[in-house]
Order: structure tokens, then sequence, then C-alpha cells
């Protein structure tokens, strides 16, 4: 067994998996406290990498694509203080660090684990129910429906709809931007016969987030959400399903206008940036 305790939290490896435990320090994210103890396991590992700086060094941890809803939900915007892989080491455990990654990485290689991405979640996301208040308002989820209650800050052509309630089966995606400068940022549901708004603000399926202590909690809804839609990589496959035969003639115009839709869909907010890719590539490859 490998273990590194920090004031940023502590990780242990017994072979089989990786324990993650926030630390109490000032400078560990509302989000990691809220997540606790993560257990990783091995499969789910793609790599690992230890930093030496002179002051502090990292220990970070790369996840195989599609293994954990938070990382799919959250595209990769999480903040230092609040990713949960990656940890904060002191020149004293240096080679405590150096050490684990041995560990870890001998454990990748003799159990043959591929850096290839998953068919299926290998993390179960957060535990429910799960209700957090942010921004313009409070976003509950206990397995089968979202809830959307707003307070006092919502703007009044959003607020006077009233709370809204989404059925999970209605529920396409679902994605966490964080505030950056001076764009807000938000929780949203993409719903099934609803357009997406340009703006969180006026958006009755999306929170509006400004860039306050608490938002990266909405990120735990996010995940919580994502880990019981379809994985991604089977949403993939059912488009690639639908995609004709390689075309002739004038299927070929038909896939160029189903580029640009595509392309219409990705700025309007409709498909994310890893949806947009794929669907994208699977017209390239038929053209």
């Amino acid at each position: 067994m490998a273990e590194i305790i920090q004031k940023d939290g502590t990780w242990v490896f017994d072979g089989a998996a990786l324990r993650l435990t926030s630390g109490r320090d000032k400078n560990v994210g509302v989000l990691r406290r809220a997540l606790g103890e993560l257990v990783v396991p091995l499969g789910a590992l793609a790599g690992i990498s230890f930093e030496q700086g002179r002051r502090q060094g990292r220990l970070r941890l790369r996840l195989r694509d599609g293994a954990d809803p938070l990382l799919h939900a959250t595209g990769g915007r999480l903040a230092e203080p609040h990713d949960p892989y990656r940890l904060t080491v002191e020149p004293d455990r240096y080679g405590v660090a150096e050490y684990l990654t041995d560990e870890v990485r001998d454990a990748l290689l003799l159990a043959g684990v591929p850096g290839t991405p998953v068919s299926g979640y290998l993390l179960p996301g957060p535990p429910l129910p799960l209700s957090v208040s942010a921004g313009d308002g409070t976003a509950s989820f206990d397995g089968e429906r979202v809830r959307l209650e707003w307070n006092w800050k919502t703007e009044d052509a959003k607020a006077a709809a009233g709370p809204r309630t989404l059925a999970l089966a209605d529920i396409l995606g679902v994605e966490w931007q964080p505030s950056a400068g001076l764009e807000n940022g938000h929780l949203r549901f993409r719903v099934t016969g609803a357009p997406v708004r340009e703006r969180a603000k006026y958006d009755p399926n999306a929170v509006e987030l400004w860039g306050f202590r608490r938002d990266p909690l909405m990120a735990l809804v996010a995940a919580a959400v994502q880990a019981r839609l379809p994985h991604p990589s089977a949403a993939a496959a059912a488009e690639a399903s639908r995609e004709p035969d390689a075309p002739a003639g004038d299927d070929h115009d038909a896939l160029l206008r189903r580029l640009r839709e595509l392309g219409e869909l990705h700025r309007a907010g409709v498909l994310t940036d890893e949806e947009f890719t794929r669907a994208k590539q699977a017209v390239l490859r038929r053209l």
C-alpha cells in the first residue's frame, strides 16, 4: 500500500483503487470538501504524474475519457482548488509522492489498463438526494426529477413561470460552466422540445452563476444527473447508426448541409463541444 498525507488531502493506493480524501486546508475548495472521499478504481485511470517545484509539487491523476460523470459534466473546467484529481505536495514529501506515482504506474502496466475511452461510467457520481443553492436559484435532484426553484435575484421573466420540474427521461444533456471574467456561468439542462436560450439569465432550464463561493457545488448536481443519463459513448454510437451509407450524387450536398446544421446547433449551445466533434466526425467519414 502507498499513502501520502498532506494538508491538501490524503491519497491511498491499495493496488486496486486510489482513495482520495480532501484536506481541511484553507486552499481546498468547497467542491472537493463536499465530495468527501472518492474511490477511483485502477481501471478508470489513464495515468498519474508528479511535478516538483521549489515551494511545492503537484500530483495529478488523468482519468480515461468517459470514466467520471463529474469530469464529463464540467468539461475539464474545474479550477485547481476544486479539482479532486490534483494534490499539492510539500517538498519534504516529494519522495513519498514519487513512490506512490511509481506504484500506480506499475499497477497500470501489470494490469494492462489501456488509456482508451470507456463505454460506461466507472465512478458513480455524487450520492442522492442532492440540493444546492447558488446564483439565481436552487437545483435539487432525487434520481428521477430535477427541480429548479428561483430566488429574489432571478430575472422576472424567468421567475414568473414558477419552479421547474424536469423528468430525467426528458433531459438530453447537462453542463456546468463557471463564470470567467465578465461572463457569468451556469448549470444548464438541455430538455426535449425546449430551445436553449443564449443566456442562462433568461433560460428557465438553467441556473445562472455569478462567480460566488458556492457556484462550484452546482457541479455536484450536474455530475449526479450526468451519471444517470446514457453514457456519451452510447449517444455517439446512436448518432453514427443514424448516419446514411457513403453518399453519391445529391447525398454529398445533403451531408454538407448536415455539417452546416451541426455548426449552427453548436453555436446555439444545443450541442456541447464533445457532441459536436463526434457528430461532425461521423459525417466527415461519409464524405
